[in-house]
């Protein structure tokens, strides 16, 4: 047995802009927002994603994804997401302000999510224990 915290499947979208998640939905009302606390610290932390745009979902098309599979499969501390970004662009400001994805875009992007992976441990400080084993010293 493993204890899974995070799993973020990552895909690009050809139809919509910006990055978003789709997470899943869940009869436990507590469980269901202690999900969505991720995707809204990631807005917080990234202006190229939307968590308006973020959606739980338990479409029956979408019982063979991974977030699906894993979050009806693992324990309900564990959370399962796909993380879509955008092929083309994300907007900033209003509908006419497009700004096209770069590859130095996409890179910050994945240092957002590891910066919210860092705020939300801070936040949920359940976490106390160091993130790499400490070397014995003799």
């Amino acid at each position: 047995k493993i204890n899974l915290e995070f799993y973020i499947d990552i895909h690009a979208h050809s139809t919509m802009m910006n990055g978003f998640m789709y997470g899943n939905i869940f009869e436990d009302e507590e469980r269901f927002q202690r999900q969505a606390v991720f995707p809204k610290l990631l807005c917080q932390n990234a202006e190229d994603f939307s968590y308006s745009s973020t959606s739980f979902n338990r479409d029956a098309v979408k019982a063979g994804t991974g977030r699906r599979f894993l979050g009806g499969l693992l324990n309900d501390t564990s959370y399962c997401y796909t993380l879509e970004v955008s092929f083309y662009s994300y907007i900033l400001g209003g509908p006419t302000s497009a700004v096209p994805y770069t590859e130095e875009a996409y890179m910050k992007l994945g240092r957002n999510v590891a910066r919210t992976f860092l705020d939300y441990y801070r936040l949920n400080s359940s976490v106390e224990r160091p993130l790499a084993p400490t070397p014995k010293t003799r």
